[in-house]
């Protein structure tokens, strides 16, 4: 283990059982933070559960589809019932869907929406009592929370009309928050990583453009560790820090 500079904390991570949120989870583990990985694949949640405890760490797999409103709820109740506290919330589950509208389908704009937006506001609004209650007790003195968006909200591309107006939308929602919670402790930050070789490259439906594509197809992506080392980064500054926005680009990433 590393030096501990998580110890005592408790973290919740969505999007757990894969890419960013599962290097998060191994991540903060090292760190010395107690870890609860949500998402809807049990048994990846699992591997990872056993990834941490065999690095030394403690994690508790919570599975469950945060899109069901009471189960976003309920993810939150079941990390307080396991480790007690909460004192981190990394919100990393989402889902990209790249299609024009001529082509794409409601269905699929939907599906987007509801995990990328309305799921993590669920999440969010059941976490904040906690993290107040977090930094108002712990050591530390201080909670975090950050959302992991993309460069996506930052550059519009065509085909990506609803990721894009997912991922401009959170930088709002955080940057508000972050300024609602500055006098409660709790530190919100945003990290927004370009290309990155994670599976949701190939959530694509259909007849894409070739343009969503482009640049993505010929340069080296960045790993879902390199996006976790940034939000390790953020979570492990003392409380007089607070670093409330990070892009992570691939070296040879443009845009």
């Amino acid at each position: 283990m590393s030096d501990q500079l998580l110890n005592g904390a408790v973290a919740l991570v969505t999007g757990a059982s894969s890419g960013i949120g599962a290097a998060t989870a191994r991540r903060l583990a090292r760190d010395g933070a107690e870890v609860a990985l949500v998402a809807v694949r049990g048994e990846r949640l699992d591997q990872v559960v056993r990834d941490i405890a065999g690095s030394g760490g403690r994690a508790a797999a919570v599975e469950a589809d945060i899109t069901e409103p009471e189960c976003a709820y309920e993810a939150v109740q079941d990390t307080l019932e396991r480790f007690g506290r909460l004192d981190i919330l990394v919100n990393s589950a989402e889902t990209r869907l790249i299609n024009s509208a001529l082509h794409t389908t409601v269905e699929e704009w939907d599906r987007m929406v509801s995990l990328n937006v309305t799921a993590l506001l669920r999440v969010t609004h059941a976490a904040v009592p906690y993290l107040i209650d977090a930094a108002a007790t712990s050591s530390r003195q201080v909670a975090d929370l950050v959302n992991v968006s993309s460069t996506a909200g930052r550059v519009a591309r065509p085909g990506s009309s609803v990721y894009n107006l997912t991922k401009f939308g959170l930088h709002g929602f955080t940057e508000s928050l972050r300024q609602e919670l500055l006098q409660e402790h709790v530190r919100v930050s945003v990290v927004e990583p370009g290309a990155v070789d994670t599976e949701l490259v190939n959530h694509r439906c259909g007849a894409t453009p070739k343009g969503p594509r482009g640049q993505g197809d010929r340069i080296a992506a960045l790993r879902a560790e390199d996006v976790a080392d940034a939000i390790g980064y953020i979570l492990t500054r003392e409380r007089r820090v607070a670093v409330n926005e990070i892009v992570v680009r691939a070296g040879c990433q443009t845009c």
